[in-house]
This record gives structure tokens, sequence and C-alpha cells, in this order.
């Protein structure tokens, strides 16, 4: 007999379920005190890529190895972008090799041993070849809250206004596959890497463009 309120979860919030139940078995295998807790972790552990692995097509050996290989406890990822604007209010644009040349704004996972400017700086060099210098923090997001596509990782995205010193647009790198200065108005026609930036962000973005003095924004 069905639960009173019962109702299906959606793909969202069972990935969501997945990554919490991932981070709290991570935690406790790193923590647990006797030999009795860490076996309950770890079956938590293979609960949760039990579950991921309803979600996806991926094989389970690479479950394992992206989802539940870390040791200690799990902290969310941070996905850098770097945002430039011209003196039009166009923002820049690269074309991700990795995602059949789709868009997006400059960036990658955060590196160790740098701090979030340097690695917009760094990431926006290598993908379009312009020396840049970061300036600001715009916006700090949680992941989950926009329509990107679902991944196994917890992500915090940043977005880093910088302003461009010097260098030439690439036509090509090994990453990416051109770069374009793009207004609002075409935003509706571009097929954007959503996996790293979304419509509703870029609409977002062109609000700075707009109004440089608009404080940071945070989820």
């Amino acid at each position: 007999m069905p639960l009173q309120g019962d109702r299906s979860m959606t793909s969202a919030e069972l990935l969501l379920c997945a990554q919490r139940i991932q981070a709290i078995s991570q935690a406790g295998i790193a923590y647990a005190t006797n030999a009795y807790d860490l076996e309950r972790y770890q079956q938590l552990r293979a609960l949760s890529v039990d579950l991921l692995q309803s979600l996806s097509d991926e094989p389970y050996e690479k479950i394992i190895r992206v989802f539940a290989s870390e040791t200690g406890y799990q902290t969310p990822k941070v996905d850098i972008r770097a945002v430039m604007f011209n003196e039009s209010r166009q923002i820049l644009l690269v074309k991700e090799k990795v995602d059949q040349g789709r868009w997006t704004v400059p960036g990658g996972w955060a590196d160790v041993g740098h701090t979030p400017f340097e690695v917009a700086e760094k990431e926006t060099e290598e993908e379009t070849g312009l020396h840049v210098r970061a300036e600001r923090l715009l916006m700090l997001c949680d992941k989950k809250k926009y329509p990107h596509p679902p991944q196994p990782w917890y992500v915090y995205k940043a977005f880093i206004l910088c302003k461009i010193e010097g260098g030439t647009l690439a036509e090509e790198t090994s990453e990416t596959g051109g770069a374009r200065w793009f207004s609002q108005e075409d935003l509706a026609e571009l097929d954007l890497s959503t996996d790293r930036v979304t419509h509703s962000q870029l609409e977002v973005l062109f609000r700075f463009a707009e109004d440089p003095t608009l404080p940071t924004l945070c989820d």
C-alpha cells in the first residue's frame, strides 16, 4: 500500500540523494573509529554507486572511479569561469572541443595551488590566447539551481570578471575551436555547452555589463 503523500522522485532529486549519500559515506569511512562502523559506511557508499548507476548508462567500474574513489571529507568541486566584455557590451565565448563545438565562457576546474583569480587568468590564456587580469567575482552559483545536465559531482561555479591586457585572440587552441564576441541578442540562437554555462546565467552576467556596480551574487 502506498504511503500517504507518496510521489515519484525526479532524476535530479535521485542524483542529489546519491551525491549526499556518497558524501556521508566518504566522511564516515575517513573518520570511522571501529571496524563495524567502517563496514556500514562502505555499504552505504556501495548503495550510492548503485543509485547513480540506475540513473546512468556508464559502466559500474567507471562510476566507482569517478564518483566513489576519493578519500577524506568530501566537499564540492569548484568550476572557475572567466567573463570578459568589450566596449560594445559583448561577451567573449569559446567553442568547447570536448562538447562538439558548443559555446561557453572560458574556464575549467579549480587547480590546487592556484587562487580562483589565477585559475581564471590561466584558463583564459590557454583557451583564447588573451592575457587578462581578474578583477572581481561576479557570481557564485550552486550548480543544482540551474538547468545544467546531471553529473556525479556536486559543483559550485564561480564567474569572475576579467580585463584584457594583451595577447591575440586565437583561432584555435588545444581545448577550443575558436572564440567570438556575442551580444545579448545573440544568446537565443546559440548552442551552448550547458554543462559549463546556461542561457539564464549568461542573461544574469549581461546585467553586470549594463551596471558594473551591481553587487556580487551568491546562491
